[in-house]
């Protein structure tokens, strides 16, 4: 499967993307990070550019992945030289993507709905998130991230990586 999707003959779901995040001790941003992606400042309006030691990335060259299966998109909003990927997630109605535990062996991540309403099963528990509700991952576990509503629900994923198991 890995080599299907490096040759661009497949197109991962966000499952497949999780379980490989886990096998890979990557998170799924790092997964789907362009090779090669700049760090530093470009000089066009589509890709980053620096000024005055900051960065500006315009929207349109902002990188994205929807899932082939749910339409669950990916936009992500860092670039490899912030210390933390932040990640701007639609969920569409109805759409599930569930995470292995593995995923978040080497990660510590934070949620916050934007929009919308995320139900976020956490192992055995199961939480109800409205817009501006944060969600602080504990302890590796199975994790279940599902749009129960009639509308698109919009959140950031903040996540950091921490020590190897």
């Amino acid at each position: 499967m890995i080599s299907k999707i490096e040759r661009g003959e497949s197109s991962p779901t966000a499952v497949v993307l999780g379980k490989l995040s886990a096998a890979l001790e990557l998170s799924v941003s790092e997964l789907l990070a362009p090779a090669g992606q700049a760090t530093a400042g470009g000089d066009t309006d589509a890709g980053p550019r620096a000024r005055s030691g900051g960065l500006v990335r315009r929207a349109a060259g902002t990188p994205e992945w929807r899932d082939p299966d749910t339409g669950y998109l990916r936009r992500q909003v860092s670039t490899p030289r912030f210390p933390a990927a932040v990640t701007e997630v639609t969920l569409p109605p109805g759409a599930r993507v569930p995470y292995p535990a593995g995923a978040y062996a080497f990660i510590a991540q934070l949620v916050l709905v934007l929009s919308g309403q995320l139900t976020l099963t956490d192992g055995p528990d199961r939480h109800l998130l409205a817009a501006g509700d944060t969600f602080e991952l504990g302890e590796p576990r199975p994790r279940e991230f599902r749009n129960d509503s009639a509308g698109d629900c919009r959140y950031l994923v903040i996540v950091t990586r921490t020590a190897t198991p």
